[in-house]
């Protein structure tokens, strides 16, 4: 038994080298992209936004199937007809992931309607944009319920499934305030800590499961209309994110097996400076980008 642990000891660095060696060659070389023609995607929120152009994406790229769930039967109905006239196979189902029973009465339903879901993406967010005194309680619950709670009961719904058919891929459209909060946006924020840790849990607990994979996205600030009216400081230096950019990438992290997906690629910094950094520093950091205050002029909708 010590000669086994001590030649995992020895093979456990060696085996470091050997990933970090591997995924340097291979930002280096082009990768082998995941075959789509056979997968039927549901997005959640996929009426606008980043969720309308995530459907238009998976199409362009060649999924089977694309589905929409949302709340808004206008934007879904209009997002489902342009999917159509492109060619794919869009459904739309009127569904608050936020609502336990409604997702898995939901889910059934698509199971029945149009097939096993091979890549589910939860995309579905709100955002309240006011400090923790300002907000209301329903307001606050409202963001944890389908912000967090909402990627729980969907997962629960489809990835049972994935996992007998060895072919799944669970993706989150998440954020870079769930690894560098603001204020004004404490309600989104902590759901998307949540969130994030959800999907780390849910990364590892999957290694060991053939043909199923997840990736998680975390950009930052998206030209939306969810969050209109947010200003940084430096707008050229800092551009928000355009949402087909986001959602193109998202595709393409997607057929890649790409587990955690930093937008644009300089976010990196943000986990590397919080572990060192002593707190007044990154408060000053705050106050010079102007994240300290991005949320004062905020108009988005919820």
């Amino acid at each position: 038994m010590e000669w086994k642990c001590l030649g995992s000891a020895v093979l456990f660095p060696i085996q470091m080298i050997y990933y970090i060696v591997k995924a340097g060659v291979c930002m280096l070389l082009p990768t082998r992209m995941r075959d789509l023609s056979r997968e039927v995607v549901l997005i959640t929120g996929g009426g606008r936004g980043i969720g309308r152009h995530l459907a238009t994406e998976f199409a362009k790229q060649g999924a089977k199937k694309v589905i929409l769930w949302g709340r808004t039967e206008k934007c879904l109905k209009e997002t489902s007809e342009e999917i159509n006239l492109m060619g794919t196979e869009c459904h739309y189902f009127l569904c608050d992931v936020g609502n336990r029973e409604e997702v898995y009465k939901q889910a059934k339903v698509v199971r029945e309607r149009v097939g096993d879901v091979t890549i589910l993406v939860n995309n579905a967010a709100v955002v309240h944009g006011k400090s923790l005194i300002d907000s209301d309680d329903d307001a606050l619950l409202k963001s944890q319920h389908i912000n967090t709670l909402g990627q729980f009961w969907t997962t629960k719904a489809f990835l049972p499934r994935m996992l007998e058919l060895q072919n799944g891929h669970v993706v989150c459209i998440n954020s870079v305030l769930s690894l560098s909060s603001i204020p004004g946006a404490i309600d989104y924020c902590t759901s998307k800590a949540s969130s994030f840790a959800f999907m780390e849990s849910l990364t590892l607990g999957l290694l060991d499961c053939p043909g199923v994979a997840t990736t998680t996205v975390l950009p930052f600030h998206t030209n939306t209309e969810m969050f209109q009216g947010m200003r940084v400081r430096f707008p050229n230096l800092f551009p928000p994110l355009k949402p087909e950019t986001v959602a193109r990438r998202t595709v393409e992290a997607v057929r890649t097996n790409t587990a955690f997906l930093y937008l644009p690629w300089t976010m990196h910094a943000l986990v590397i400076l919080k572990s060192f950094i002593p707190q007044q520093a990154l408060e000053e950091i705050h106050r010079f980008t102007g994240t300290y205050t991005c949320m004062n002029t905020f108009k988005g909708r919820t």
